[in-house]
């Protein structure tokens, strides 16, 4: 039996109707097995089946290993930092960081148990990783940033302050919210609903990037749902609205979009001087 089979045979006993009441000592060993393949890294929930940043897919039985962690475990006392707080699941032991070259600052930075996080990578205080998410060697998770469930954050990602990287568990098929490696997402960035970014663009402050929101990018000529292409500079526009003017207000009505451009080369110096502060 692989761990996959035996996620997938759980996953069939729960939706017949098997409870965290109903649960062995064996398949709480496969939720822990679980666990401990996604914070290795050995297993993902989401993977690249091609070149381009549109062929990321769902690992539909990862996703469902996730959810069996809430659905067939009781909420229970655990105690973390001399306090006792109340989940299905304990907070993940960081003994190991300072082995990797991972670090990450005081009071706040929360890392869940079945997130995966890499080598060489800052963890700043007060940032949260949910289970099942992803973050890649030398990636940056800057102060106020939430990486959510399933979330794939390459290599070399910066994650600027207050950023939000959305989660998305259900439905199983969907794949997540992916940032390939090298992206940098400035301050207050939203990225959510399985929006996946290009390896290498550089995304402007208070940039929202959601499937429902268009990319107009400018070196292709053409207009995108749901990704930006790799090495592309976005940042946020207001454009006319299809509501058009209207009696109930003067001036016409406008809506979000994201302008893609060419990265220029004073860009990615700006970016490459970011990265002598974290030597």
């Amino acid at each position: 039996m692989t761990l996959e089979s035996d996620v997938s045979d759980l996953w069939r006993r729960y939706e017949a109707g098997l409870s965290a009441d109903g649960t062995t000592a064996d398949d709480e060993a496969v939720l822990d097995a679980f666990l401990a393949a996604l914070e290795a890294g050995e297993v993902r929930a989401a993977e690249k089946t091609g070149a381009d940043v549109t062929t990321w897919e769902a690992n539909e039985w990862v996703k469902q290993g996730v959810l069996l962690n809430f659905g067939l475990r009781a909420t229970e006392p655990h105690e973390y930092g001399g306090v006792t707080y109340y989940d299905v699941v304990s907070l993940q032991e960081t003994a190991d960081l300072a082995e990797r070259g991972t670090r990450n600052t005081p009071d706040g930075t929360v890392i869940r148990r079945g997130a995966h996080l890499g080598s060489d990578c800052i963890m700043m205080s007060p940032s949260f990783v949910n289970m099942g998410a992803y973050v890649g060697d030398g990636a940056l998770v800057d102060s106020c940033d939430t990486v959510g469930s399933c979330a794939q954050i390459g290599a070399g990602v910066k994650l600027g302050a207050n950023t939000l990287i959305g989660g998305v568990l259900e439905p199983v098929e969907d794949a997540p919210v992916v940032i390939e490696p090298g992206a940098s997402l400035g301050a207050g960035c939203r990225v959510t609903s399985g929006f996946r970014v290009g390896a290498n663009s550089i995304v402007g402050e208070n940039t929202l990037l959601t499937p429902r929101i268009p990319v107009y990018d400018l070196v292709e000529e053409t207009v995108f749902y749901g990704h930006l292409p790799a090495e592309r500079r976005a940042f946020t526009r207001m454009v006319e609205s299809s509501v058009g003017d209207h009696d109930l207000f003067e001036g016409g009505a406008y809506k979000p979009a994201v302008v893609a451009t060419e990265v220029e080369r004073e860009t990615i110096e700006a970016t490459r001087r970011e990265d002598t502060l974290r030597e």
